[in-house]
């Protein structure tokens, strides 16, 4: 991994953990993101799509939207992002075209995965900007973060099939 030892590493991630925990509290995809540049967190985010009712809102395009604002320019070229999903596509797009230097996600997303899974559209040599990919970073507690998520919603959906509407 690059400069940041370890523990760094940890404290982003636990941070981005952190961020998905709260959109479990919105009822939201339990995803979180943060954006690192010089040590510091700069953007925040966690999914919002049922929120907001916008396909867009996933955490790493608020996270994206938040840095850009708190250094005033599109260009996060020595920036880190930490986040708890693998990227999809359209997430993937946004951090190659915002010039992120390294991504950092915690489980990988055999659906949906852009950074390695399905595809790599960060280290694509045809684009012209590449990133840095590590993915795994407290990959067991971001997974059972969303497998207890969509375990709770099959649930309640077998519930409301027999009669019981719980939740």
């Amino acid at each position: 991994m690059p400069t940041m030892n370890e523990d760094s590493h940890l404290h982003y991630m636990q941070s981005a953990l952190r961020e998905a925990h709260e959109a479990l509290e919105q009822r939201e995809v339990p995803v979180g993101c943060v954006i690192v540049h010089e040590g510091r967190i700069i953007g925040r985010g966690f999914n919002q799509r049922e929120h907001l009712q916008d396909p867009t809102a996933h955490a790493e395009i608020i996270a994206i939207t938040a840095a850009a604002a708190t250094l005033g320019s599109w260009r996060l070229e020595d920036t880190q992002l930490y986040v708890t999903l693998e990227p999809c596509p359209m997430c993937a797009g946004a951090i190659l075209l915002s010039r992120i230097k390294t991504v950092f996600f915690g489980a990988y997303d055999p659906k949906a995965g852009c950074c390695g899974t399905l595809m790599n559209l960060l280290q694509d040599t045809r684009f012209n900007h590449r990133t840095a990919v590590f993915g795994g970073i407290m990959g067991e507690e971001c997974a059972d973060l969303l497998s207890s998520f969509f375990k709770n919603i099959r649930n309640n959906a077998a519930g409301t099939r027999n009669g019981n509407n719980f939740q």
